[in-house]
């Protein structure tokens, strides 16, 4: 193996021991305890897994959270309500809407009514268009490509004057993380269904990030010798080993990609620690903002 393995599981426990011991500095000067308020509609096994896991990092590092549930039959008056009494409760630091809800809710209007200070997520249009606008600066950015920017800086990837290519371009992880190289003086391209030679694309590039939701699309072939390659892809496929009878795999075929690249995120134990890990910093930064 010729790349180096970039460890999302060990950078992301130091980010939450940093986060742990700010919020009992916080708490010992007698400030308000961080406290992050999740919001589930419905009853997906996955989304619930989620929300769980989100509320046991806040119990670890010292941080309140508070989960609300509603029924997969709730209308959209029910949970833009919660939405507006959680943005009125002063000892609620965060909100997390869990995506996606059941589709008769307009996500997007619900969203949109998180009070910026509360946006711990960074998906409000307010946070995104800061995070796109030159010599502005967002509350929050959005908790993967956060952590996607983070784990290059900490493998120490030279992002200025490289050239980035993210292939995706959703509001979630694509276009935030997009914006976020471009801040950081990359020159970047977004790839989508639609681009054309695609592999020929990849292979100008210094800097991968995966987001495409398709399973190990990206090939070894395809990657520059010596890129960094940051894998946001979590596809199961068929394994009769597992207990599950099923693994996990990203949109990099890493057994080819790791030969070629200079840094590799594995899947899983690569970006998935991360997400949580900035939710984390970003509720502890929403206290600080409301509560200094």
């Amino acid at each position: 193996m010729t790349a180096q393995l970039i460890d999302g599981k060990l950078i992301a426990q130091q980010v939450r021991e940093e986060v742990a011991a700010a919020v009992a500095k916080r708490t010992a000067a007698g400030k308000t305890k961080p406290t992050l308020a999740t919001v589930l509609v419905g009853d997906r096994p996955d989304s619930a897994a989620y929300v769980t896991s989100k509320g046991k990092a806040c119990q670890e590092l010292g941080m309140g959270s508070v989960s609300e549930h509603l029924p997969a039959d709730a209308t959209q008056e029910q949970v833009e309500a919660l939405v507006r009494k959680l943005n009125a409760n002063k000892g609620i630091s965060g909100i997390l809407v869990q995506l996606p809800m059941p589709s008769h809710i307009d996500e997007e209007r619900v969203l949109s009514l998180i009070n910026i200070e509360k946006d711990v997520d960074g998906f409000s249009p307010l946070n995104i268009g800061r995070l796109a606008q030159k010599g502005r600066e967002p509350l929050f950015v959005p908790c993967t490509p956060y952590g996607c920017i983070y784990l290059l800086e900490k493998s120490g990837v030279k992002i200025e004057g490289a050239n980035a290519v993210v292939l995706g371009r959703s509001n979630i992880v694509g276009m935030p993380a997009a914006l976020l190289l471009i801040g950081k003086n990359a020159t970047v391209t977004v790839c989508h269904s639609r681009t054309k030679d695609l592999p020929g694309t990849v292979r100008q590039a210094d800097i991968v990030i995966a987001a495409i939701g398709r399973t190990e699309m990206v090939r070894g072939d395809w990657v520059k010798p010596g890129a960094a390659v940051i894998d946001v892809g979590i596809n199961a496929v068929p394994d009769a080993t597992k207990k599950s009878g099923q693994r996990l795999v990203g949109d990099v075929n890493f057994a080819e990609a790791k030969e070629v690249a200079g840094f590799i995120t594995p899947v899983p134990g690569g970006v998935g620690p991360m997400t949580i890990a900035m939710l984390m910093k970003n509720t502890f930064r929403a206290a600080e903002i409301q509560n200094p």
